[in-house]
């Protein structure tokens, strides 16, 4: 899988005198039901694992085996969400951001920088960069993509347990033809974004 060199962004402000650098992510805007997930990640500089990419690139399976190997060499990593009522409050974008910020304050290191993957940083209050996507260029952010992909997509397994008639399981609450049609014969769930629904 030919990919960029991934720390070449990092390395820019590593030799700048930054001591330490967290990537942080989110899944899960685009979906009718359900959490926005972020996550926030201190790599080792340098790390590297097999197919580490932007985590809609990388199979379910080989997310699952990079997410263990993440978790196992951060230096430090979170995960949070802003859920369905936040979503519907807030809009989407502003949960995005409270999600990744909610993340950042998470971890138990406190990063120099982040490098947040986009073109918006409103909300996040420790020294930041954006970087349009990120996911795709750079290591840290690449790995919390994998972190915040894998956790939605769990949570939604769960909730495809409390609510089978939606299957959840299928499309992890994104708007596809089943979605629609589940939708239309059950009526929203309480974890639907009902400011997503008006199309219904």
């Amino acid at each position: 899988m030919e990919r960029p060199d991934f720390w070449q962004i990092e390395s820019v402000h590593f030799d700048r005198g930054v001591q330490s650098i967290c990537g942080v992510d989110e899944a899960g805007a685009g979906p009718l039901a359900g959490r926005v997930y972020a996550a926030a990640v201190i790599l080792p500089r340098g790390w590297d694992a097999p197919y580490l990419n932007d985590s809609k690139k990388v199979t379910e399976k080989r997310r699952e085996v990079l997410y263990e190997k993440i978790i196992q060499a951060a230096e430090s990593y979170a995960i949070a969400w802003a859920d369905e009522k936040e979503i519907d409050e807030i809009n989407i974008l502003n949960a995005r951001m409270l999600a990744m910020e909610r993340a950042i304050q998470a971890l138990d290191k406190t990063p120099d920088l982040a490098l947040i993957d986009g073109n918006r940083s409103t909300g996040i209050t420790c020294p930041n960069e954006t970087v349009v996507k990120g996911d795709a260029r750079s290591a840290s952010i690449a790995a919390a993509s994998i972190l915040a992909k894998v956790a939605r997509d769990r949570y939604m397994l769960e909730q495809a347990e409390r609510y089978p008639q939606y299957a959840f399981e299928r499309h992890k609450g994104y708007p596809t033809k089943l979605h629609y049609e589940r939708l239309r014969e059950y009526g929203p769930s309480p974890i639907h974004r009902l400011t997503f629904l008006k199309k219904l």
